[in-house]
C-alpha cells in the first residue's frame, strides 16, 4: 500500500470516527446547555473536545464556545463550577456577591440541579429517536417475510416442531410482520417459553419453543442472546421496502430506540452482576473502526451508528458512579432525602473513585480493541 493510499485509509476511519463521536457528543452537552439556560443557570464554557484549542468564541451571554484537539468527549462548565465534571468550588461561590452566586449551578434548587444532569442523556435518547425517524422516513425498512427456510438440527426450533416452509404469525400474541421482528423477540426471551403460532400450508399451528442462550459474534464484539435455530427464506420475492409517514416513522423510532435502551441496559446491568463478561466491552478504536466500515455502506449506515452509540452513551452515563451523571442524580437523590447535601469531602472522594472507575473501564474496553486487532 501507497503512503498516500495508507492515509486515506486512515482517513476513511478517523473522519467518520470524529463525525460520529462529535454529534453525539454534542448533543449530549446541548441537552446539559439548554435546561442550565432554562433554569437561570449562567453557563461560561461548552466545549467539545478536550485538549488545546482549534477554534473558540465568547457569546453574548458570556459562554465560551470551543473546539478542543481530541474529539473523545465534551463538558459544559457551569458558573461555580470547580471544573468541567461540575464539581462545586464551595469557597468561591460564597465569596461572590448575591447576584452572581443566584444564576451558580451550586445555588439551585435540587430538583433544578437533577433537570441540568438527566437532560444529557435525555437528550442522546432524542437524538436517537430523531436519527431513526429520519431514516424510516427517507429509506423506509426493509421487510423480510418471516418464512422459515431452514431449521438446525438439535435447536429449540426442532425440538419445537418448526418445518421449513412455516411462516410466523405472532409470538405470545405480538403479531409478527418481518423475520427482524421475530429475531428480536427471541434475542431477548433466553430460556423462555414462547406461544409461536405459524402458518404452515395456509392452517394456523401453535408451536411452544424456549430460545436457548448463545454468545454469538457481531460487528462490535461477542454478545449473548436467545436463539431459536430458524434460517429465514430471503429468496427476492419474499423481501419488500415498507415506506413510513412521518408520524409512524416517529413512532417506529421510538419503539427502535427502547428496544436498544432495553438491550444495553440488559448488559449494563449484567456486568455488575456477573451474569455478562467484560471482553464485550468496546473501546473507541472498536468505534473508529466500525465507523469506517458503516461510512463506507452509506451516510445512512454511519448515522445509524450514531444512534446506536447515543443511546449507549445515554445510558452509561445514567449510571450511577460518581463523576458519571447518574452519579450526581445519585447525591440529589441522597440530598433530597436528607435535606441537605452530603460533604464535599465525602463527594470529592466519591469523584475520585469515580475517576479511577471510569478510568478503569476506559482502559479495559481499550484493551478489548487491541487484543481484537492482534487476533
Amino acid at each position: 500500500m501507497s503512503f498516500i493510499s495508507h492515509l486515506g485509509s486512515i482517513g476513511g476511519t478517523i473522519v467518520p470516527f470524529a463525525f460520529v463521536l462529535s454529534v453525539v457528543i454534542f448533543f449530549h452537552e446541548l441537552g446539559h446547555f439548554l435546561v442550565g439556560r432554562l433554569c437561570g443557570v449562567k453557563v461560561d464554557a461548552f466545549s467539545l473536545g478536550f485538549g488545546p484549542e482549534l477554534f473558540a468564541f465568547t457569546d453574548r451571554a458570556g459562554t465560551r464556545w470551543r473546539l478542543g484537539l481530541l474529539p473523545l468527549g465534551g463538558y459544559v462548565k457551569f458558573h461555580g463550577d470547580a471544573n468541567g465534571a461540575s464539581m462545586s468550588d464551595e469557597e468561591n461561590v460564597a465569596a461572590m456577591p448575591a447576584a452572581e452566586r443566584a444564576v451558580t449551578f451550586f445555588t439551585q434548587k435540587v430538583w433544578k440541579r437533577a433537570a441540568i444532569v438527566a437532560a444529557g442523556p435525555l437528550a442522546n435518547f432524542v437524538l436517537a429517536i430523531v436519527i431513526f425517524t429520519g431514516i424510516f422516513y427517507v429509506h423506509g425498512r426493509g421487510m423480510l417475510i418471516p418464512q422459515i427456510d431452514k431449521v438446525a438440527a438439535g435447536s429449540a426450533a426442532a425440538a419445537a416442531g418448526f418445518a421449513p416452509g412455516d411462516t410466523i404469525v405472532s409470538i405470545d400474541g405480538a403479531k409478527i410482520q418481518s423475520f427482524e421482528d421475530m429475531q428480536r423477540v427471541v434475542e431477548v426471551s433466553s430460556d423462555k417459553a414462547l406461544a409461536f403460532v405459524v402458518d404452515r400450508h395456509g392452517k394456523e399451528i401453535t408451536l411452544v419453543a424456549t430460545p436457548r442462550q448463545r454468545e454469538i459474534k457481531t460487528v462490535v464484539g461477542k454478545t449473548r442472546t436467545g436463539v431459536l435455530g430458524v434460517e429465514a427464506n430471503a429468496s427476492a420475492a419474499n423481501w419488500h421496502i415498507q415506506h413510513y409517514g412521518l408520524i409512524d416513522s416517529a413512532r417506529l423510532a421510538t419503539g427502535e430506540t427502547w428496544f436498544i435502551i432495553r438491550q444495553t441496559g440488559t448488559y449494563v446491568g449484567g456486568l455488575f452482576t456477573g451474569r455478562e463478561s467484560t471482553d464485550q466491552l468496546s473501546g473507541p478504536i472498536r468505534i473508529a473502526e466500525v465507523s469506517g466500515q458503516m461510512a463506507k455502506i452509506s451516510f445512512a449506515a454511519l448515522l445509524n451508528l450514531a444512534a446506536v452509540l447515543s443511546i449507549s452513551i445515554g445510558i452509561l452515563n445514567l449510571v450511577p458512579i460518581p463523576l458519571l451523571d447518574g452519579g450526581h442524580l445519585f447525591y440529589y437523590a441522597i440530598e433530597a432525602v436528607r435535606g441537605r447535601a452530603l460533604n464535599e469531602k465525602i463527594q470529592q472522594v466519591g469523584f475520585k473513585i469515580g475517576l479511577t472507575l471510569v478510568a478503569g473501564l476506559m482502559i479495559l474496553a481499550t484493551y478489548n480493541d487491541i487484543l481484537r486487532l492482534v487476533r
